[in-house]
């Protein structure tokens, strides 16, 4: 069984953003695209480790500082940043510089949450440290790929309005 077929999220299309006007430059090489798509499978993965991980999360106790709604609460904030994560980087393949940079200012502050977020649990005693441990690593390999896939992005003639992504 592949990884594609234990997370939710669409499978990815190679041609979903295809541009009519670059008919018949298919078969050129693009990095970023190529970039985004290893990302988005990485996402994947981590999708996978964080539910299996949620789901195996022992349950408050009265004594807990964290009781069972805040920890279902706690649990659907943090799987919410991470399917935003996957639309953005889908998302970002529309092409333009400055929808690329917001996206992958999302991504980053959303992974970095995750990431940090799963302390709480570990801490708490509701997550066992292997667990914590694998989803950082995950996101840790995800993030590698990540900066590979910024470094490709290329500054296009369009102003960015606000000012930030100059």
């Amino acid at each position: 069984m592949k990884d594609d077929d234990l997370n939710d999220l669409p499978k990815w299309d190679d041609h979903e953003f295809d541009d009519e006007d670059e008919e018949g430059e298919g078969w050129k090489p693009n990095e970023t695209k190529a970039a985004c798509k290893a990302m988005y499978q990485q996402w994947g993965t981590v999708m996978i480790v964080l539910k299996a991980a949620f789901d195996s999360l022992q349950e408050p106790t009265d004594g807990d500082p964290l009781n069972k709604e805040m920890m279902e609460d706690h649990v659907a904030m943090i799987m919410g940043d991470a399917y935003q994560v996957a639309v953005k980087i889908k998302s970002s393949e529309a092409g333009l510089y400055t929808i690329r940079m917001e996206n992958a200012a999302i991504i980053r502050k959303n992974a970095q949450f995750i990431k940090l977020s799963t302390n709480t649990f570990m801490l708490e005693g509701m997550m066992e440290p292997q667990h914590r441990q694998v989803i950082r690593d995950e996101i840790d390999h995800f993030r590698e790929l990540f900066k590979t896939w910024v470094a490709t992005f290329k500054k296009d003639e369009f102003e960015d309005e606000w000012g930030l992504f100059i």
